[in-house]
């Protein structure tokens, strides 16, 4: 009788060996051993597991041997016919563009994993169907190449260096050798956080303003992010910046309403009952940081509810302009 705790070890391993096989092109064998924490002889036996279920490994004998999971095979266990799969990708890079709030990371990262394994045939299609149609993203974000996102996600999750070409805020172009650390999606924007080498510190990047990211191939031992959290390390980056608008509205409606339009983009705190008269009495107090003010007047439009502007009061003039252009385009 098989010891049911040894199979469910041995289930679990096999699905932290796919894991890695998914994150690397190439795993020396010694490396993979230890990862694992197995013998050579129990990951070969893994290996051939894993071949019996479809996965196609591919593997070098010898002392410097190892193992990478062919690119442009089917999809196991999923058994994606080429339509579904096609669909897959293509929906993946939508959401990874904001058109679904909070689910960019999870899309990139999906996507990343996705891509991986189909054909250059199907990339094909994809690239085709990306390059005639446009999503539409509420907020008007930048606009990005999958491509990249999947590059950088594959060298974060991969731990590998990357360079890449970098235009600063003041126009500036420089050449960036790091170690990417996490990719994060923020205020309509995306960044890479990252231990720039040259600079022996951790930084930030907007994807956007970054070009021809290539992995080096070198992998490295990730460091650990002051504060252990990647978004709150980049609010406070950002925050920092003194060129940002902090903005503060007052909403007479419930918080939950507001959430549904910001998602992750503001933060957004109700207010005792008494501080505003709106639905059933709610409301609440919405704090965003940025870079374009055009972004809160676009969320004031669309909730259509009171409001009272706290702060900046640059705010105030671009709402009222804004108004003042829509009433007279209906007069």
């Amino acid at each position: 009788m098989v010891d049911s705790g040894v199979m469910a070890n041995t289930s679990a391993r096999m699905l932290r060996l796919l894991s890695l096989l998914q994150t690397h092109r190439y795993w020396p064998g010694a490396e993979l051993a230890d990862r694992l924490e197995v013998s050579p002889r129990t990951l070969r036996r893994d290996v051939e597991r894993l071949r019996d279920l479809g996965y196609p490994v591919d593997a070098n004998r010898g002392a410097a041997g190892g193992y990478q999971l062919q690119a442009g095979a089917a999809v196991p266990p999923l058994l994606l016919d080429d339509d579904e799969a096609v669909a897959i990708a293509v929906g993946l890079r939508t959401s990874a563009a904001g058109a679904v709030a909070g689910f960019e990371e999870i899309s990139v990262r999906a996507l990343a994993k996705v891509i991986q394994l189909l054909p250059p045939r199907l990339r094909r299609r994809i690239d085709a169907l990306q390059a005639v149609t446009a999503p539409g993203v509420f907020g008007g974000g930048p606009t990005l190449d999958a491509e990249v996102l999947t590059t950088l996600a594959l060298a974060c999750r991969g731990e590998e260096r990357l360079r890449f070409g970098y235009a600063a805020r003041e126009g500036e172009v420089s050449a960036r050798h790091v170690e990417p650390h996490r990719l994060v999606s923020l205020g309509r924007r995306w960044y890479l956080i990252v231990w720039d080498l040259d600079r022996a510190d951790w930084r930030s990047f907007r994807v956007d303003r970054l070009t021809d990211p290539a992995a080096t191939g070198a992998r490295f031992r990730p460091r650990e992010l002051p504060g252990g959290d990647p978004v709150t390390w980049l609010r406070s980056r950002i925050a920092a910046i003194p060129t940002r608008h902090d903005v503060s509205i007052v909403l007479h409606c419930p918080a939950e309403q507001v959430r549904g339009a910001v998602g992750h983009w503001g933060v957004v705190e109700p207010l005792p009952a008494g501080q505003g008269a709106g639905t059933e009495g709610a409301s609440c107090r919405l704090r965003m940081s940025v870079d374009d003010l055009g972004w809160p007047v676009m969320v004031l439009g669309v909730l259509g509810v009171p409001f009272t502007i706290e702060s900046p009061p640059e705010l105030r003039d671009r709402a009222r302009a804004a108004g003042e252009t829509l009433l007279r385009g209906t007069a």
